[in-house]
C-alpha cells in the first residue's frame, strides 16, 4: 500500500474512522481503526504457500491492550505488557469466532491477525471497533470469497435498545448483546442478560441486524479501491481433484461400514475407535491399489459421508446419532455434597457421557482476584470461575496444567451466566471461587459446568434465589427440512451447522453464545432454537430442583465465618490505631482477620464464632465516644517524668499530668508510685482535637 485511504462515517452516536496505506505497510494488509478516541491497529499477514499435508485453516487471532493507550504503566514486575490476560484472550476468541465462517473450506493458507489497542476512551469498548478493523483488513487482503462483516453491541436501557452503548450504559443495562454477521446472515452472538425473556433477545438481535445496513456499505466503500491487494497475491485453494473412481471407491467402502457403526448406538469412545479403524483400512486399501490421492481430500469426502449418514437418519427416522429423539435430553445423574465438607460446597453433574465435578470455595476479600484493567485501573473480582478440561476427559494423553484459550473462554461463558444470580457482596461478603473439573466429555461440558456450579453453590450455602442451567443446542438444515437438536453431543457439534449455548433460569436468559460452523443463520431460526431451548432448560431445572431446591441454611464448618457491619468513617483511624497497633492487637488476640474498608465497612473473618463476638465487642468499645466529665478504667502504657500515658478501650490514649495525680501530695519520683500495665480510674477534664486531659485526683 502506498497511498493513504481514509473514510469517516457515523455509526449510531459514534464516529468511525478507517485508514490504510501508511500503517504497518509490510503486512499483507493493515488498518488504523477508531471509534471516537478508541483506536486500534489491525494487521493481517497471510502466507502465499500452503504447508504440505495441511488439513485445516491455520488462523490465529491475537488482541492485545497497550497500557500507554490510557496513559498508564503496567503493574507487573517488568512494567511491560506480558502474556495475554483473560480479557484479551476472550476478545481474541470473540474476533476468531466472528470471522471463521467467512473462509472457504478449501482455503488453508496460514493467517495471523493482530489487534493492538493504542488509544482508549474509557467509555468506548474496544471489541466492536476491533471487529470492524478486522473485517476491513480481511477485505483488503485479497483472500477470495471474503464478505464484509457487520457488528453491533446492543443494550436495553429505559425501555429502549441502544447501539454501541457507553461502558456506563452497559453497566446499567439489562442486556449486553454483541451480534456479528453479513448483510443477510448472522455469524456470531455473544450475550449476557439479567434474566430476560426470549422476546427481548430476539428484538435486540433484529435491532443489531438492522444496524448492519449502515456499517457494511461503508466498509465496502473503504475497501474497493486501488489499495486492495486482490491483484497482488495469488492465493490457491486446495482443489477437489479426486477422480470419480476414487470418490466411488471411498463411498462404497465407507458408507455401509459407517452406517452400521452409527446405527449400533455405541458409546463415544467405541464409536470413535471403530471409525478410525475403518479410515485406516481405507487408506491402506487405496495405497495397496496404487491410487493417487490427497489425504485431506479423502478425509473431506469421509466427513461428507459421515454427515450424510447423520442427516439421513434424521430425515428418515427423526433419530440422532445415539438413537435419541430431536428434543430428548441424555440421562442426567446429580450428586450434591459429593465431596466431604472440608470442600465448602460440591456437586457431580453427569449428563450422558459428559461429567463435571464442581467445587465451591468461600474466602474473604483478601482472596479476591485483582487485575490491571485499561478502563478502570486495578479491578477487584470477588467471583472467580475456573474451568479445566484435562485430556483424559476425552480419552487422550496430553499436557496437564497448561490453561488453554478454550478453557478460559468456556469458564468465562459459565461465569457470566451465573453472575446475575449471585447475592450482593454487602449481603454475602465472601469471595466465591468455583472450579469445574471436566472428568468426561461428549458435548457441552461448559453447560454441565453451569448446572454443576448452581448445585454446588446451593450446597455451599450461598444464597442464590433459584437454580440456573445451561443447554447446548444444535441445528442441521437440509433443502427439505431443518432439525433443531437439544443437548448435542460432540459429533453433532462437529457435523452440525451451529453450536448454540443457552444459560438461564425458569424465568429468563442470563447468557447466550452462538457460533456458526459453515454459514450464517437467520433470526427466525434463532427464535425457534431459543423456544426449544427453554423447554430443555426447564426439564433440566426440574431435575436439579428435585435434588436440592434451596441453598443450605448453614455454611460448612470449615468455611470462614464473616460478620460484616459498618462504622462511621471518622472512626476508622481509631480501629487501625497508631501504626496499625490496635487492629494488629485485635487480630492476634482473637486469631481472626479484620478487614477495614475506606467506606466504613468492616469484615471480621474467623472459624470461631466466639472470637468474632469478642472482636465486635472490642470495636464497639473503641468507637464509643469518651465523654467529658466521665470516669473510666484505663491501663498505664507509658510512664514519663511529667505524667502517665494511659489507654482507653484498646486504642484511645490520654495523658494524666503529674499535677493531676494527687490533691495534697507532691510526687518527687513518679516511677516509685506506678508501673506499666497497672489499671487506674481517671476522670476526663478536657477533650481537644482527639487529645484527652485526664485526672486521678478529680475522680
Amino acid at each position: 500500500m502506498s497511498e493513504n485511504n481514509i473514510i469517516e462515517f457515523n455509526y449510531g452516536k459514534n464516529l468511525i474512522k478507517l485508514e490504510s496505506g501508511y500503517i504497518a505497510r509490510q503486512s499483507t494488509s493493515s488498518v488504523l481503526a477508531s471509534m471516537d478516541d478508541t483506536v486500534v491497529v489491525v494487521t493481517l499477514v497471510c502466507s502465499e504457500e500452503i504447508k504440505n499435508n495441511q488439513k485445516f485453516l491455520p488462523l490465529s487471532v491475537n488482541y492485545q491492550e497497550k497500557f500507554y493507550s490510557v496513559g498508564k504503566i503496567p503493574g507487573s514486575f517488568f512494567r511491560r505488557e506480558s502474556r495475554l490476560s483473560d480479557t484479551e484472550i476472550i476478545i481474541s476468541r470473540l474476533i476468531d469466532r466472528s470471522i471463521r465462517p467467512l473462509f472457504n473450506k478449501n482455503f488453508f493458507n496460514e493467517i495471523q491477525i493482530n489487534v493492538n489497542v493504542i488509544s482508549v476512551n474509557p467509555q468506548i469498548t474496544t471489541d466492536i471497533i476491533s471487529i470492524i478493523g478486522v473485517s476491513a483488513v480481511l477485505m483488503l487482503s485479497g483472500i477470495p470469497d471474503i464478505k464484509p462483516l457487520g457488528v453491533a453491541r446492543i443494550c436495553y436501557l429505559n425501555n429502549n435498545y441502544i447501539l454501541n452503548p457507553t461502558v456506563k450504559e452497559i453497566n446499567l443495562s439489562k442486556l449486553n448483546l454483541v451480534v456479528v454477521g453479513t448483510i443477510n446472515e448472522i455469524f456470531m452472538i455473544d450475550c449476557s442478560a439479567r434474566n430476560l425473556s426470549d422476546n427481548y433477545i430476539i428484538d435486540g438481535i433484529n435491532f443489531a441486524f438492522d444496524c448492519f445496513k449502515y456499517l457494511i456499505p461503508n466498509v465496502i466503500k473503504f475497501c474497493i479501491n486501488k489499495n486492495n491487494k486482490s491483484n497482488d497475491i495469488n492465493y490457491n485453494y486446495i482443489k477437489d481433484c479426486l477422480s470419480i473412481d476414487i470418490i466411488n471407491y471411498i463411498y462404497n467402502y465407507c458408507y455401509k461400514d459407517f452406517n452400521k457403526i452409527y446405527n449400533s448406538n455405541y458409546n463415544k469412545k467405541k464409536r470413535f475407535l471403530l471409525l478410525e479403524k475403518s479410515k485406516e483400512n481405507l487408506f491402506l486399501n487405496l495405497e495397496n491399489d496404487n491410487k493417487i490421492f490427497s489425504e485431506y481430500l479423502v478425509l473431506n469426502k469421509i466427513f461428507d459421508i459421515q454427515k450424510e449418514i447423520i442427516v439421513n437418519k434424521l430425515l428418515n427416522f427423526e433419530l440422532r446419532i445415539d438413537g435419541r429423539k430431536l428434543n430428548e435430553i441424555r440421562n442426567i445423574d446429580i450428586k450434591v455434597g459429593f465431596l466431604p465438607k472440608r470442600v465448602h460446597g460440591s456437586s457431580l453433574f453427569t449428563r450422558g457421557e459428559t461429567q463435571a465435578l464442581v467445587a465451591v470455595t468461600l474466602g474473604s476479600s483478601k482472596d479476591a482476584q485483582s487485575f490491571d484493567d485499561i478502563f478502570i485501573g486495578e479491578r477487584i473480582d470477588n467471583f472467580i470461575f475456573h474451568y479445566n478440561f484435562p485430556p483424559y476427559s476425552v480419552g487422550e494423553i496430553g499436557n496437564i496444567g497448561i490453561v488453554k484459550r478454550r478453557e478460559i473462554g468456556h469458564g468465562y461463558l459459565a461465569k457470566k451466566g451465573i453472575i446475575p444470580l449471585l447475592p450482593d457482596i454487602n449481603n454475602f461478603p465472601y469471595t466465591i471461587r468455583i472450579v469445574s473439573d471436566i472428568l468426561e466429555s461428549n458435548g457441552s461440558s461448559s453447560m454441565a459446568s453451569v448446572c454443576g456450579a448452581s448445585l454446588a453453590l446451593m450446597d455451599a450455602g450461598v444464597p442464590i434465589k433459584k437454580h440456573i442451567a445451561g443447554i447446548a443446542m444444535g441445528l442441521i438444515k437440509t433443502s427439505k427440512k431443518k432439525f433443531i437438536l437439544s443437548d448435542i453431543v460432540s459429533d453433532e457439534d462437529k457435523f452440525g451447522d451451529i453450536d448454540f449455548k443457552v444459560i438461564g433460569t425458569d424465568s429468563g436468559i442470563t447468557a447466550l453464545q452462538m457460533d456458526m460452523k459453515v454459514h450464517g443463520i437467520d433470526v427466525d431460526d434463532i427464535y425457534d432454537i431459543l423456544k426449544e431451548s427453554n423447554i430443555s432448560r426447564l426439564f433440566i431445572l426440574d431435575k436439579m430442583n428435585k435434588k436440592i431446591s434451596r441453598y443450605r441454611s448453614n455454611l460448612s464448618i470449615y468455611a470462614p465465618m464473616i460478620h460484616k457491619f459498618k462504622i462511621n468513617i471518622n472512626k476508622i483511624k481509631d480501629i487501625i490505631g497508631k501504626g496499625g497497633r490496635v487492629i494488629k492487637s485485635l487480630t492476634e488476640k482473637n486469631n481472626c482477620l479484620i478487614e477495614v474498608n475506606n467506606d466504613g465497612w468492616i469484615n471480621i473473618i474467623s472459624n470461631n464464632k466466639n472470637n468474632i463476638i469478642n472482636v465486635i465487642k472490642s470495636i464497639k468499645e473503641i468507637i464509643n465516644c469518651i465523654k467529658l466529665g466521665s470516669i473510666y478504667l484505663v491501663k498505664i502504657i507509658k510512664i514519663v517524668e511529667y505524667g502517665l500515658f494511659v489507654e482507653f478501650y484498646k486504642g484511645k490514649e490520654g495523658l494524666v499530668h503529674i499535677s493531676n495525680i494527687y490533691k495534697n501530695k507532691k510526687i518527687k519520683n513518679i516511677f516509685n508510685y506506678f508501673k506499666i500495665g497497672q489499671h487506674i480510674y481517671v476522670k476526663v477534664l478536657n477533650i481537644n482535637n482527639g487529645k484527652f486531659k485526664l485526672s486521678i485526683k478529680e475522680k
